[in-house]
């Protein structure tokens, strides 16, 4: 058996408009804004960041929200 995955067998590598097919973590925010975790976290508690949801103790985010979230962040740095 290789040590390698497949595209199809990791979730990670499924991609939608550059975002994986799956809830992102906070790990993930961070990999993509290149911040912080804690800045992740700042920004959830002052709702100035991508919107986030509970899913019991954990916290997960939209693909589609994080998106539209980086749009109108563009938009308005512009």
């Amino acid at each position: 058996m290789s040590r390698t995955r497949s595209a199809q067998s990791d979730p990670r590598a499924t991609l939608r408009g550059g975002l994986p097919d799956r809830y992102l973590t906070p790990d993930d925010i961070t990999e993509l804004f290149g911040v912080p975790l804690e800045t992740v976290y700042h920004w959830r508690k002052k709702r100035t960041g991508p919107p986030g949801f509970r899913v019991g103790k954990h916290v997960r985010y939209d693909p589609e929200a994080v998106r539209a979230w980086t749009a109108k962040q563009s938009t308005q740095a512009a």
